[in-house]
């Protein structure tokens, strides 16, 4: 299998950074709008009210017809906890921390090279409970690969790294990078077993030189909190490895429980 130099890592993860942003931000639908699953897209929210679920580019419905997800239909106070891990900044440790102690699981979804490069961190993630998803081995954008053939070797090398690295195969669960996606893609997503997870509350945590204080942080993390939300951090974030104790604490103590993506998969996904 061919792997990163150290050129090339420092590349992927410029890449990373400039996807995120352009997944989550320049896609932000203006409250109230409504869009139809296009035929490619970023994904975006449009935030409406105060504790209520946005709207997304797709409708849940519209999304499940590929076992695709951005949030749960539910009035339960229930969070899903998940993280786009393009490389190790040190502060995934804090995090695991954080959900051990508050008895959640996370899903984190891995960029190849997470994988490679940090082989004792994965097994920790794994052997704590928490899953390890497909955010593909080179993060690239996965609307402009057309063919299958393409777009499985995009993930089966993250599979094959995950379970040379932990002996055990990985849970199918797909995060598209950069938020972009297209019907094709989650099409061929489904057909080789994958769910794929977008997000309903993120907030601006990928920028290693200028990180939320955690103040900006909780201003966009508890009142956009909602029942059924599936919440995207980055685990390279040094706001998120400090606050994360505290933030779930104040989750909790509006009446929110986690639980894990693995339920909401089973509960809704289509054969």
């Amino acid at each position: 299998m061919k792997f990163f130099s150290v050129k090339s890592a420092a590349i992927l993860f410029c890449a990373f950074l400039a996807g995120a942003l352009a997944g989550k931000g320049s896609a932000m639908l203006t409250s109230g709008q409504h869009a139809l699953l296009a035929e490619s897209s970023s994904w975006g929210l449009g935030f409406q009210k105060e504790g209520e679920r946005p709207t997304g580019n797709a409708t849940i419905e519209e999304l499940q017809e590929y076992n695709a997800f951005y949030a749960e239909d539910t009035e339960e106070k229930v969070l899903y906890l998940t993280f786009d891990c393009g490389y190790e900044n040190g502060n995934t440790p804090a995090i695991l921390d954080a959900l051990k102690k508050h008895g959640a699981t996370g899903t984190f979804f891995a960029v190849g090279n997470f994988i490679r490069d940090n082989p004792e961190l994965v097994r920790r993630i794994a052997a704590e409970g928490h899953i390890v998803g497909n955010h593909t081995m080179t993060h690239p954008d996965m609307s402009e690969i057309s063919s299958l053939e393409a777009f499985t070797r995009e993930l089966k090398g993250v599979e094959e790294l995950y379970e040379e690295t932990t002996g055990t195969p990985m849970t199918k669960f797909y995060r598209p990078p950069q938020g972009i996606y297209s019907r094709e893609n989650l099409a061929m997503a489904k057909s080789l077993g994958y769910c794929t997870f977008f997000w309903s509350l993120a907030y601006v945590d990928w920028y290693q030189d200028k990180q939320p204080t955690k103040e900006e942080a909780f201003s966009k993390l508890l009142p956009r909190i909602h029942p059924g939300a599936i919440v995207l951090l980055h685990n390279t974030s040094a706001t998120n490895g400090a606050i994360l104790d505290e933030l779930l604490t104040r989750w909790e103590e509006m009446g929110y429980h986690f639980d894990s993506l693995d339920h909401l998969a089973e509960k809704y996904s289509r054969k």
